[in-house]
């Protein structure tokens, strides 16, 4: 009996202990649960419960200087699957899902089941889908399948400034040009919707549900000009077309501000589907790639030259066709011996042996001196990814044929956006200003949040010097190798430049060139300034002087006139009568009637109509003449000779060509331009190859590059 009492007190002990154990395992449980992994866990079983569905912001807006909208962002739905919500369907299987998605998506099948069935609480199924299909798939009410609105990037002008502006990829997120160097600022942050579910994967009415407002972006006001930039662009590609370049560029600056008025490089893209093009066109040439720039860089050579004053405009030089440094001949181009020169003429020739003498005089330390200040082998500062630094001779190694070679523009590499920033400081009284492409950034209520003011870095020469350069280039142009870009009406300074390309094994290759020209205008008082490179023209002539002056002079002439710089007045002619009593005839050819009558009048003048029609078809006198204040100008609105109008004439094929062009050539056949648009020509009636009556009109259609 005792021993059975013994055996049943043990028993009730050993179960009190398991009891025990177990309480004491049950409470480290809980506490292991609750206190140390208590966060932990609350946050997994909280991501349960929530669908958190992101929601984009819209990139800020990129406007140009004036206003006009370059890079906008529009809405586009984006589908997204909840798994849980998916695999608990109890209507439709999550197979049956999948295909109902490939069908409209055009997508894998088993790929869509394996990314609406893994073990995650969200996942994208196609981003920024085209409006039809959303509708489709929106009617099928797809359960665990939803639809959230994103923005993405769109760009209204097309390969308009594609180089400038970038690209935006499909998460919102700028990865080149200024989409990308400012995309914290025009990027904006995201927004979340968030909903609470139960086990099931079904909302919770009562739940949370919160809604966390995406924040948009700055908008950019850039100062590029559209007006200015289309006509860069349109001029490039007449040349890189025509001349079948490997690549060209060219730039437009604000001499005294520093800023970008247009900048372009080809080939090019349209960057709303970059991905169609090889990437080498996304390439911004004008800044990414430096190149030996030739003669252009002798107006860095004449500029410490004569601050330095180691020449004066009037020193006396001879050439011979040919240097001796060391041991190497230096040349002219072709050995043609230039004779006798002054300082003036040897820039005017692009006289090599003129400025070996030359960077000689000014000695190896002073030229580096000068190298520098002017900004070569570093970055200007640009606010564009990928700026290259250039390539500078060593100073430490530099040897006297180094100079010599650098003082006519070999040797070194520069890009294109250093070139004419040291160029724009010659033309601003001798200051050298940051180049930059954004004017100001707004917030969406149109409210200053930043303005980028000019920024001068440092003074290089004298204003004297300055305007002695400024007078010496404007000979180049009236005299020198640089008549191509002489712009009738205006004060034209540059320098041409025709550099042998470098051979990737070493010296120079022998059918390869870079035909530049770089200047300024007006040259008395410079307003803007413009390069033009051309990598690799085929064809002869191959020169700075044939092929890139005729492109300068053209973007010039349309840029000033359209910035409405007046034309030059000679004081000096003896003919001339007071300024006050004397105007400029406006060029009104191919204006509407209402418009041309109001310029000529604004002018001073008096306007006279001959004819019916709405186009003005000629005008006398002729544009650009000058005449005395209160003249009558004639706008004639049909032929001047009616009698011709007998005469028949074949319609040239005008694709292609601008409106100036279109409206040259038909006035010259005797023809009237009906336009419609703006841009190159696109389409003609009646067709090229018909023969009509001379005073018949020709309906053109124009449409801007890239559309």
């Amino acid at each position: 009996m005792q021993t059975t009492k013994q055996t049943v007190k043990k028993r009730i002990a050993t179960l009190f202990f398991l009891f025990c154990l177990l309480f004491f395992c049950l409470g480290g449980r809980i506490f292991w649960v609750q206190f140390v992994r208590g966060a932990e866990l609350s946050e997994k079983a909280l991501q349960n419960r929530m669908r958190d569905i992101p929601v984009e912001s819209k990139r800020g807006i990129i406007y140009d200087r004036n206003g006009n909208e370059l890079a906008i962002s529009v809405s586009a739905d984006s589908i997204y699957a909840i798994p849980a919500e998916v695999l608990v369907a109890k209507k439709i299987t999550s197979n049956e899902i999948a295909h109902k998605l490939a069908e409209v998506l055009e997508m894998d099948e088993q790929k869509l089941h394996d990314r609406i069935t893994r073990r995650s609480s969200f996942e994208w199924i196609k981003r920024q889908v085209e409006p039809e299909k959303t509708k489709i798939l929106r009617e099928l009410d797809l359960p665990g399948i939803g639809f959230t609105e994103e923005s993405r990037r769109y760009y209204p002008k097309g390969t308009l400034a594609s180089h400038v502006l970038g690209i935006s990829g499909i998460d919102n997120t700028g990865l080149e040009g200024i989409d990308f160097y400012y995309n914290d600022l025009i990027g904006g942050t995201k927004g979340r919707i968030i909903i609470e579910h139960d086990g099931g994967g079904r909302p919770i009415p009562e739940a949370t549900h919160k809604f966390i407002a995406p924040v948009d972006g700055a908008n950019l006001i850039l100062t590029i000009d559209e007006t200015i930039q289309y006509i860069v662009e349109r001029e490039i590609d007449k040349v890189f077309q025509e001349r079948q370049a490997k690549s060209a560029s060219a730039i437009v600056m604000d001499t005294k501000t520093g800023e970008i008025l247009a900048i372009t490089s080809r080939p090019t893209f349209d960057p709303n589907s970059y991905s169609d093009y090889p990437v080498k066109n996304r390439r911004n040439f004008a800044i990414n790639d430096a190149y030996e720039p030739g003669s252009t860089m002798k107006i860095v050579t004449a500029a410490m030259a004569l601050e330095e004053k180691v020449v004066t405009p009037n020193r006396k030089y001879f050439c011979p066709g040919y240097i001796k440094v060391g041991k190497e001949d230096i040349g002219c181009t072709d050995r043609k011996a230039h004779g006798s020169q002054t300082f003036i003429e040897i820039v005017e020739n692009s006289c090599n042996v003129g400025f070996v003498e030359t960077g000689l005089d000014v000695g190896i330390t002073t030229f580096f001196k000068y190298i520098n200040d002017f900004g070569f082998g570093k970055l200007t500062g640009i606010d564009l990814p990928g700026e290259a630094e250039g390539i500078l001779v060593n100073q430490k190694n530099a040897k006297q044929i180094d100079l010599a070679t650098m003082s006519m523009g070999q040797a070194n590499a520069v890009t294109a956006i250093q070139l004419l920033t040291a160029v724009a400081a010659v033309a601003n009284d001798g200051v050298l200003m940051q180049p930059h492409l954004v004017k100001k950034v707004i917030d969406n209520e149109g409210k200053i949040i930043k303005t980028m003011e000019p920024k001068a870095i440092k003074k290089v020469i004298s204003p004297e010097v300055s305007s002695q350069l400024r007078l010496i280039l404007e000979g180049v142009v009236s005299n020198g190798t640089g008549k191509n870009a002489y712009v009738e009406g205006y004060r034209i300074a540059g320098k041409t430049g025709t550099a042998q390309k470098v051979s990737p094994t070493g010296g120079y290759m022998s059918n390869e060139y870079v035909a530049s020209f770089i200047g300024f205008a007006p040259a008395d008082n410079p307003q803007i300034a413009c390069i033009v490179v051309v990598d690799a023209p085929q064809g002869y002539p191959y020169y700075g002087g044939w092929v890139a002056a005729p492109v300068f002079k053209e973007i010039v002439k349309d840029s000033l006139r359209y910035l409405e710089i007046p034309l030059y007045e000679d004081n000096n002619s003896e003919e001339k009568v007071a300024v006050d009593n004397r105007v400029v005839v406006p060029d009104v050819v191919n204006l509407p009637l209402t418009e041309a009558s109001s310029i000529i009048n604004n002018r001073g003048l008096q306007a006279r109509v001959s004819g019916t029609g709405d186009i003005v078809w000629q005008q006398t006198p002729k544009p650009h003449t000058k005449v005395a204040r209160s003249s009558e100008v004639i706008i004639n609105l049909s032929p001047l000779n009616p009698s011709q109008n007998d005469t028949e004439v074949t319609i040239p094929d005008l694709e292609g060509k601008s409106m100036k062009e279109v409206a040259k050539i038909l006035a010259d056949l005797g023809l009237h331009l009906m336009p419609e648009g703006h841009g190159l020509a696109y389409e003609q009636s009646p067709e090229a190859g018909k023969i009509v009556s001379v005073g018949s009109s020709i309906k053109v259609k124009f449409q801007p590059i890239g559309e």
